[in-house]
């Protein structure tokens, strides 16, 4: 089941958790697994920046933190995601705001999947991942 919050940020216009849960548990289930407990918790750059440096003891901006709780084949998660980092990357991708934050979701839950993407060869197929995933919409 998919749950969201809104800490620092306004809401985003016409948001549906229905949506997610529905597209997020295809994405589980073609990689063989089952959507549990994830939730997206939307925030500002600086709120995040707060997190990269508590929790990973990194100083830089990001789109996205994921931590994993997944157990087995059910996969479970908090994703913080910028929503200020995601309307920037929209605009230099030259993409909607729409499809980049399902960009960056589909991101998250691909890292509770167990996708990875620190070396080259691991972000090609995550890239392909999400594109695939993208398709389903």
């Amino acid at each position: 089941m998919v749950d969201y919050s809104f800490e620092d940020v306004p809401e985003i216009d016409n948001f549906s958790i229905d949506f997610y849960d529905n597209w997020l548990s295809k994405v589980a289930s073609i990689e063989n697994k089952i959507l549990g407990d994830v939730t997206l918790i939307f925030c500002s750059n600086e709120y995040l920046l707060k997190i990269n440096q508590e929790y990973l003891n990194h100083d830089y901006y990001t789109d996205i933190i994921t931590f994993d709780y997944t157990e087995d084949n059910i996969i479970c998660g908090d994703l913080f995601i910028s929503l200020e980092m995601v309307a920037e990357n929209a605009i230099s991708n030259n993409v909607p705001f729409i499809n980049e934050i399902n960009r960056v979701i589909v991101h998250g839950v691909l890292h509770l999947i167990g996708y990875k993407d620190k070396s080259d060869e691991d972000s090609k197929l995550m890239r392909k991942k999400e594109n695939q995933m993208l398709d389903l919409l």
